[in-house]
């Protein structure tokens, strides 16, 4: 009895000093971050659009090896649709987290798109299966990015374009969203003809040079990994933890740069709980696994499994993706201080693309990996241009736009050119949307639950 007595007094002791680490990190987090910074970091999607007066509706997508995807949209019924996918471990929350006056999903909203907000299977919000539970069966998570190109991306496009009532949409894809959309194009190429124009921020295709310090480390720890895992699930951990004390924020933020390039005055650091809050998004082991393997073949290919490549593919290595496949218009964005889209890399793959309509590096140094989708200056120096790409291509690109402003019949490729040269003598000025703050739209955001199931061809 009094051993039993003694365990019960340590995990009580135990319980109170947690408590108390919580009170301490809680104290830290309210007495150095704004109030609606610490809502927000908790928010869902859907609970982000209501609290900022924006249309929020919930779909379902069922994909053809029955994944059950959801994506989010804020609702303009009627008007031109456009699909934005997020990064690795992130989620469609990515694209307004910055708030209304700074999230790319609120900027094309109030220029008058419907805008659709696509969610990989195994985050936080497409962690499901018609027959498969992702908590007990593993083979739930033997996937890695080509499989959301492969068929997340096509039953979210078929899906959109079927209850919009239009042919074709426009796609932003950030990172892993460009990945995945060049995987697409080149596996399932009949999709290049349902996208106006696909917009790659931050493009990941080549990464012969990553230049991230660490790793080294994480290589060896996904050996450890066996493929059907599930990676870093959604948790308030990272929130708790780095904002506790100011010696672990700066902590937190150190390694955060080594991974997508150095955090420099382009950071909003009053957001940062909302960024420690919504991160991770989950996703499995085979996604980081997939891109490392690029890293050390120097090519861009399909999953490399090893002593089974002569079964599964008929040869002993994984084939490259065929991108003079990828034959929709394409701009390139990216950045001089990011570890993951390297300038070499994004530049050779702007080589192969056959279609390239903008090839952008951003003059500001301090672009990193992240900068043009949460950065302070995203809103001043890339929206305005990322719509004014969008709006041409809609209208059939530079070529095929009369002086009237109407598209002609016929829709011809452009040749490469510089973001600088298309926004200032192809598209002409136009004046930016007048952005609201962000509390004059519908009362509430809605949850509606549409299943949109795709059957793909």
């Amino acid at each position: 009895m009094e051993l039993e007595s003694s365990t019960w007094r340590q995990l009580l002791g135990l319980l109170c000093l947690c408590l108390h680490w919580r009170a301490i990190a809680a104290g830290y987090l309210e007495d150095n971050f704004p109030a609606d910074s610490i809502e927000d970091a908790s928010l869902t999607t859907l609970q982000l659009l209501a609290k900022y007066k924006y249309p929020g509706e919930r779909h379902s997508v069922t994909t053809k090896d029955q994944y059950v995807l959801e994506m989010h949209r804020i609702a303009r019924p009627g008007a031109k649709p456009v699909l934005l996918m997020h990064g690795l471990q992130d989620t469609s929350a990515t694209w307004i987290m910055m708030g209304p006056q700074s999230g790319l999903g609120y900027f094309l909203f109030d220029a008058g798109y419907d805008v659709w907000m696509g969610n990989a299977r195994g985050n936080r919000y497409s962690r499901s299966h018609v027959k498969l539970n992702p908590n007990s069966d593993k083979i739930y998570w033997s996937f890695s990015w080509h499989e959301i190109g492969f068929y997340d991306l096509p039953a979210m496009i078929d899906a959109v374009l079927a209850k919009t009532g239009f042919k074709k949409l426009s796609y932003f894809g950030h990172s892993q969203g460009t990945t995945s959309f060049f995987v697409m194009a080149s596996t399932r190429p009949e999709y290049n003809e349902k996208v106006h124009v696909m917009q790659a921020l931050a493009p990941v295709a080549f990464m012969s040079h990553v230049k991230i310090p660490l790793h080294s480390l994480l290589t060896s720890s996904l050996n450890i990994l066996i493929d059907n895992y599930e990676m870093l699930p959604h948790s308030d951990l990272a929130l708790t933890q780095c904002t506790s004390s100011a010696i672990r924020l700066q902590t937190c933020i150190y390694y955060i740069g080594q991974a997508v390039g150095k955090i420099t005055q382009e950071t909003n650091r009053t957001m940062l709980p909302v960024i420690l809050g919504q991160l991770p998004g989950g996703s499995s082991a085979k996604q980081f696994k997939h891109y490392l393997q690029l890293h050390k073949s120097k090519r861009f290919c399909q999953y490399d499994f090893g002593r089974d490549n002569q079964r599964i593919y008929g040869r002993s290595t994984p084939p490259d993706y065929a991108l003079e496949l990828v034959t929709a218009p394409v701009g390139l964005y990216y950045g001089q201080n990011d570890y993951l889209a390297a300038v070499e890399d994004v530049q050779r793959l702007a080589k192969r693309l056959p279609n390239v309509v903008v090839n952008h590096m951003y003059p500001n140094k301090n672009f990193n990996h992240i900068d043009m989708m949460w950065g302070i200056s995203a809103r001043r120096i890339a929206q305005p241009k990322f719509l004014e790409v969008m709006q041409l291509w809609e209208a059939g690109g530079p070529q095929n736009v009369t002086e009237g402003g109407t598209p002609s019949p016929d829709v011809v490729s452009a040749s490469t050119v510089d973001l600088t040269d298309v926004t200032d003598q192809q598209v002409g000025k136009r004046k930016t949307p007048q952005l609201r703050v962000g509390r004059n739209m519908a009362d509430d955001a809605t949850e509606t639950d549409v299943d949109d199931t795709a059957e793909l061809l």
